[in-house]
């Protein structure tokens, strides 16, 4: 069984940037769907994207979030990365990364994912 770690959250400024980290262990990122979701307090669960780490795919969301992250991969370090750009307040919440094992043409769209990592706090404050 495959287990995901994020990490690298943390308190930022607003307009500032921070990379997450979605590590992998008990199995590789080869052949995975990887999706990020965040959670703000008294909010659903929200989706951000999905990467393919077979082919590089990749499938975001329209939130708010929207053209101020980007979700890549490196199937060497069985990590997969959700950068941030002009973060604001309001992207305050807890990061998840999930997956799902996967095929090379599969889109990561509409996944239903089988293990979730513990979570990364992200605070956007001044």
């Amino acid at each position: 069984q495959v287990q995901l770690v994020e990490s690298g959250g943390g308190l930022v400024q607003p307009g500032g940037s921070l990379t997450l980290s979605c590590a992998a262990s008990g199995g590789t990122m080869d052949s995975q769907a990887i999706g990020w979701f965040r959670q703000a307090p008294g909010r659903s669960r929200e989706r951000l994207g999905c990467i393919n780490t077979a082919s590089g795919s990749t499938s975001y969301a329209d939130t708010t979030l929207k053209g101020r992250f980007t979700i890549s991969r490196d199937n060497r370090k069985n990590t997969v990365y959700l950068q941030f750009y002009s973060l604001r307040p309001e992207d305050t919440a807890v990061y998840y990364c999930a997956g799902k094992f996967t095929r090379y043409g599969n889109s990561c769209r509409g996944v239903v994912y089988d293990y979730w990592g513990q979570g990364t706090q992200v605070t956007v404050s001044a």
